[in-house]
């Protein structure tokens, strides 16, 4: 390599890690708890966890063997935050699970279970412990890297887009939430609580607290807006495609343009509600859980529909029945089997139902 090219891989480098300006902290368990709760009614706590961070979503499973991991000595991942410089708190950009762990076990939120090693531990409360191991427990150090005040936005939104050290990764809208942020993210955010909305797809609650419901939105507007031209979406894939979606509506969606999402976000939901009762979004009634290439088909097929004539007629279509043992061209459009993300699939599948109303007009 030469010279000068050595030269400036250095100095770019140099220049990079400027940019990234941090501390490493070494605090005990019961700092941590104090810094996390002291306060927290007011929104006033220390160490704070942000709006746009993913809900609590570890089982007390997940939970249990987390704290397995401390008393047995394991290596845990260094909490990460970034100080804040108007108010000097810390907001926690990847550590939220363990710090709310930390604290239900500390304040007897939480029953140990499921522990493989320490199984004497089950069904115990931090409370019921040993004084001795109440103690301990409290003094065990976790390392933290607090990112200065100097750093800016971009450095802050380019480390939680990195750092990804839980064992339960982050969904696509999770990692949106935090770093793509604006008024679009927080418009889809909106809707995406709506109490209808939530009514037509059935999902888990772990599901909901990962934001699936914003996902599936942000899917609807997107993949409207982009039809019928789709080789983008296969060229750089779904995630990375509404990744930059996201990005420019923030930047340049009106709010005039918003309301009418809103309204044409509504009038889908009435028109599911009529035509698909007690299963909604779903593949069939009772079914829990909602299938992303049948949610795009229905959803932005009628959508678009709607979009052209307004008063179709809300009515459920036999060809869009789902049945394992009637594999109709509905069911191969949609069929994970079938490659349901190529652009001409993606195309087929919201064409067909899209003509599917609009041809009886």
């Amino acid at each position: 390599m030469e010279k000068s090219k050595k030269e400036k891989i250095s100095a770019q480098i140099e220049v990079e890690q400027r940019a990234i300006s941090y501390d490493m902290k070494e605090y005990t368990i019961e700092l941590y708890v104090s810094k996390y709760l002291k306060q927290i009614e007011c929104d006033d706590n220390e160490l704070y966890v942000p709006d746009y961070q993913r809900e609590f979503i570890w089982d007390d499973k997940h939970q249990s063997r987390f704290i397995e991991s401390l008393y047995l000595g394991l290596p845990v991942p260094f909490m990460f935050s970034a100080e804040i410089k108007e108010s000097g708190r810390l907001e926690i950009v990847d550590g939220s699970q363990r710090i709310r762990t930390l604290a239900a076990f500390l304040t007897d939120k939480l029953t140990l279970s499921h522990l493989e090693k320490l199984t004497e531990m089950n069904g115990c409360k931090y409370s019921e412990l040993p004084v001795s191991l109440q103690r301990s427990f409290k003094n065990i150090s976790i390392r933290m890297v607090v990112l200065s005040s100097k750093a800016t936005e971009d450095v802050r939104n380019e480390m939680f887009d990195r750092i990804n050290t839980s064992s339960v990764p982050l969904l696509p809208m999770e990692t949106r939430r935090g770093v793509y942020k604006g008024p679009f993210t927080d418009f889809i955010a909106k809707l995406a609580k709506d109490s209808r909305f939530k009514s037509l797809c059935p999902m888990a609650k772990y599901m909901q607290n990962r934001r699936e419901e914003e996902e599936l939105i942000l899917r609807l507007f997107a993949f409207s807006e982009l039809f019928p031209n789709f080789s983008v979406v296969e060229t750089k894939g779904v995630a990375k495609y509404l990744d930059g979606y996201l990005v420019d509506k923030n930047k340049f969606t009106t709010k005039e343009e918003m309301q009418q999402l809103k309204k044409n976000f509504y009038r889908l939901i009435e028109f599911v509600e009529k035509a698909f009762p007690n299963q909604g979004f779903a593949k069939k009634c009772g079914a829990v859980g909602i299938s992303k290439p049948y949610f795009e088909s229905i959803a932005v097929g009628i959508y678009l529909a709607l979009n052209e004539n307004p008063d179709i007629e809300a009515v459920r279509k036999q060809e869009l029945e789902i049945n394992k043992d009637n594999r109709n061209d509905f069911y191969k459009l949609i069929d994970g089997r079938y490659r349901t993300h190529t652009a001409a699939k993606i195309l087929n599948r919201i064409e067909y139902v899209k003509n599917l109303y609009l041809e009886c007009q």
